[in-house]
């Protein structure tokens, strides 16, 4: 072949970026060459990043700073405001690219099944987590009428949520929130945030900064009750095989001892409380119901019996995140992931007879590749094996010819569409514009969440 590798990359987060990076270091990128197109649904790039991890998280923003000098690459293009599956198809990929990677991640709410979870008060963490980071096409506005809050979950989501909840909107003020993010956390009425688990603090999925970072607030009172404290065979095993389970089993045990302080709003740890129901009047949340747990040797719980009552009046459901189905891809709703095999997708028609088919040069990484655990670090090995195969089936031969491989392809269909797009110099000027936003108030930005203004801001020269 005597052109570059022509690679389609649907999704520009994490996952995505990793993918193209991994395709810019291999031995294909020198001969042949490789040219990718970087599809993302946003107006901006940075997908979880940008619109799933907790404003007041800099750190982990920080990695932002290592997908720039990706996207910054002569060899990548960046192509935002594109909806696939209603701005571009996959016969319009597959006519233009030799290879597609799906790197879609995932953003909606797993379910819990409950009684009581669809009463007005009962939300979904990712909707919440949309909200306090400015996405454009969730509402402006959010319920804060609540001084009494559960979330439900025992995982970095889940602690980010209470966090923000507990914490004031002056507090959260320096960070990127939007101005409708910072007067509608001024309105928050939470005094109380309660976080349940059903397990004990040896199964909390926290990572330990996070946990500590909870207590650096001036006005969060961390409290775990000291009979949460507690450790089975296995658990104990886990601790000792784990330096990150210990450090977060000892970050509990810390709180659970010490005198509580007079700081005005309580954020609780409970543990071995299994959410069986959340109590409602008139449609509205007015509780939760809950049942005591204890461990049964290896590491799981098992119901005691004894039921507890809590007084809240509304509830965060964060028991994961689930990917949305894809259209004209294959979808496992139980998994929430596209069927593959190390990143080949897997076709409808396999049959275990002959072994696995193939959807031929179609691939996915990340989240809807396995599932949305682990952080954010972790996509990278995922676009690793990925890219692997996909290069394997590139020298083998076995990936189709596009009909139109033309850097101008995709950009001349999209015009002839009068579709607008953003593109990675539009970036830069977004950028440029949320930070003259912040400069006046001593912010390093502050976050444009209409995508009419960040399509403008893009545009401008």
């Amino acid at each position: 072949m005597n052109r570059p590798l022509r690679v389609a990359i649907v999704g520009a987060g994490p996952a995505g970026i990793y993918a193209a990076d991994s395709l810019m270091k291999s031995d294909t990128a020198k001969d042949p060459g490789i040219s990718i197109d970087l599809f993302e649904r946003m107006p901006a790039p940075f997908g979880l990043i940008r619109y799933g991890v907790a404003p007041d998280h800099p750190r982990i923003k920080g990695i932002i700073a290592a997908l720039h000098k990706v996207l910054d690459k002569p060899q990548v293009r960046l192509l935002g405001n594109i909806d696939y599956g209603t701005d571009i198809t996959l016969d319009d990929l597959r006519s233009m690219y030799d290879a597609v990677i799906f790197s879609t991640g995932a953003n909606a709410d797993r379910a819990l099944n409950i009684p009581g979870i669809d009463l007005d008060g009962s939300y979904g963490a990712a909707d919440f987590v949309s909200w306090y980071d400015g996405h454009p096409d969730v509402p402006r506005t959010w319920p804060l009428e609540a001084e009494k809050v559960a979330v439900l979950g025992v995982g970095n989501v889940a602690l980010d949520v209470a966090r923000v909840l507990a914490k004031t909107g002056d507090e959260l003020l320096p960070t990127e929130i939007p101005a409708n993010v910072y007067e509608g956390l001024k309105q928050n009425k939470a005094l109380e945030v309660h976080v349940f688990g059903r397990r004990g603090p040896a199964q909390a999925k926290f990572t330990p900064l996070e946990l500590k970072e909870l207590d650096h607030s001036k006005t969060i009172e961390v409290i775990v009750d000291p009979e949460d404290i507690d450790y089975d065979e296995a658990s104990e095993a886990a601790r000792r095989n784990s330096k990150i389970c210990d450090q977060v089993a000892n970050i509990i045990q810390d709180y659970a001892i010490r005198d509580a302080g007079d700081r005005p709003h309580k954020l609780y740890l409970h543990f071995f409380e299994s959410p069986v129901e959340v109590l409602g009047e008139d449609g509205k949340v007015v509780g939760l119901r809950t049942e005591r747990t204890e461990l049964d040797g290896t590491g799981n719980v098992r119901g005691t019996g004894k039921f507890n009552e809590w007084d809240v009046q509304s509830v965060y459901r964060a028991v994961g995140y689930l990917s949305e189905n894809i259209a004209k891809l294959p979808f496992d709703e139980q998994a929430g992931t596209i069927p593959n095999e190390a990143g080949r997708v897997l076709a409808d028609d396999e049959d275990a007879a002959e072994g696995p088919h193939y959807l031929t040069g179609t691939y996915v990484t990340g989240w809807i590749k396995r599932g949305p655990v682990g952080l954010i670090g972790h996509t990278k090995g995922d676009a690793n094996e990925t890219v692997a195969n996909l290069l394997e089936d590139f020298n083998k031969g076995a990936l189709p010819q596009p009909q139109d491989p033309r850097l101008e392809a995709i950009t001349e269909l999209l015009d002839g569409r009068q579709h607008p797009y953003t593109t990675w110099d539009g970036w830069y000027r977004l950028d440029a514009h949320e930070r003259a936003l912040g400069e006046p108030q001593g912010r390093e930005r502050v976050k444009v969440v209409e995508r009419e203004d960040m399509l403008r801001a893009s545009q401008e020269s």
